[in-house]
């Protein structure tokens, strides 16, 4: 990729207030492949003229909405245009622009979940495998290195056969009524006009999924789930958890709240085979443990020589220099733009720049979501989870 110019990115959603965009500008920017050339960052105009100029941008590539960024972007010479769309809006503002930029030949990267419907989802997955461009879904935890050495030590067998599944994901910060509060991203995170049928399970029980199913390799079957609203006048759900079971006939257990008072984000996966076990935690990722019944356990650094190509294709720094949500965020990212290179210069792509979330992580999210809600209403019971497209 030496002499390669940069592609060039449109931000459509980010703009004065958005925790994610800035994320997603961070990430995009690490590895020097991606520069940020245009933008429609806000609804209102004089939003994302603030936001563009903030970033430096050429006023005239600070658009008013995405449907005039589209129009002017195709008017300008191929080697100028942006090469992909990254799409940061509230998650009813997913479908249409996420449409209207892979019919217009664009690649786009989209922050989870895929749509505000499962509805919607089963229709944009038909649109992305019509697409020329390329999409990547933004599951962010599936870019930690040592997330991926786990994955590749159990499609190696090192803990033998995948029995048992557990995935937590705990967060505080909706312990009490905040989106009475002004709080913004409280208030559409809570809407279901904005977020969706789903609050907790919709924001972060689709990332517990979607960890839970890309490490064990195993694809989940049929799920039993028990959600609720602990904050009183809360329109969403706010703390749930799933039993789940696995195409192996593994069986799995799925937390996930927002009124965990004092918790942040410290999500957790463990895995137990027949030959042993694996852990990680987000408050430490750089580690991971290996259990075994018959030796002491093991603990896996990031940065290591001895790791598996996957996890050393996603690590930057040396061993003992901590690499963190950015860097995961960024590892998704740069496995896209190598793709897109890739695919510019009549290439293969590895294997391992592969390994980035796409349609099939988010038409089964959404599929999660509304299995998990019809489970949930009908008194617990379980349903199998079958995946429409």
């Amino acid at each position: 990729m030496q002499n390669q110019k940069k592609l060039r990115m449109g931000m459509i959603g980010g703009g004065p207030g958005s925790f994610i965009g800035a994320i997603h500008r961070n990430a995009a920017l690490l590895d020097g492949l991606i520069e940020i050339t245009a933008g429609a960052f806000s609804s209102r105009a004089d939003k994302s003229l603030e936001t563009g100029k903030e970033l430096m941008l050429d006023e005239n590539r600070v658009y008013a909405s995405y449907d005039e960024m589209f129009e002017k972007e195709l008017q300008l010479p191929k080697s100028e245009r942006i090469d992909i769309v990254s799409i940061v809006t509230p998650n009813h503002a997913h479908f249409d622009p996420t449409k209207k930029a892979l019919e217009m030949g664009f690649h786009v990267i989209l922050d989870k979940p895929m749509t505000l419907s499962y509805e919607e989802a089963k229709e944009l997955y038909q649109v992305i495998q019509n697409a020329e461009g390329i999409f990547c879904l933004t599951h962010t935890y599936t870019g930690y290195p040592m997330i991926k050495q786990a994955k590749q030590m159990i499609a190696d067998g090192v803990i033998g056969e995948v029995r048992k599944v557990y995935v937590e994901y705990p967060q505080g910060w909706l312990w009490k009524l905040l989106e009475s509060e002004d709080n913004k991203q409280a208030q559409w995170r809570t809407d279901p006009s904005k977020s969706g049928a789903s609050g907790c399970f919709g924001d972060i029980g689709t990332h517990a999924f979607n960890l839970a199913e890309y490490v064990s390799g195993q694809k989940v079957t049929k799920i039993c789930a028990d959600l609720s609203v602990k904050v009183e006048g809360r329109q969403l759900d706010d703390d749930g958890a799933v039993l789940m079971r696995f195409e192996n006939n593994a069986s799995g257990i799925l937390t996930a709240s927002q009124i965990d008072t004092g918790a942040e984000n410290n999500l957790k996966i463990k895995i137990y085979g027949d030959k042993g076990g694996i852990e990680w935690m987000q408050e430490d990722c750089n580690s991971l443990m290996v259990r075994w019944p018959d030796k002491p356990d093991e603990i896996y650094r990031a940065g290591s020589p001895f790791l598996s190509s996957l996890a050393q294709e996603n690590t930057r720094t040396p061993a003992g220099h901590p690499e963190g949500y950015i860097e995961a965020f960024a590892n998704i990212y740069r496995n896209f733009a190598r793709c897109i290179y890739a695919r510019q210069n009549g290439q293969e792509p590895k294997k391992e720049w592969l390994d980035f979330p796409g349609s099939e992580d988010g038409i089964r999210g959404m599929a999660f979501v509304d299995h998990v809600l019809a489970s949930s209403e009908s008194e617990m019971k379980w349903v199998p989870f079958i995946v429409e497209k």
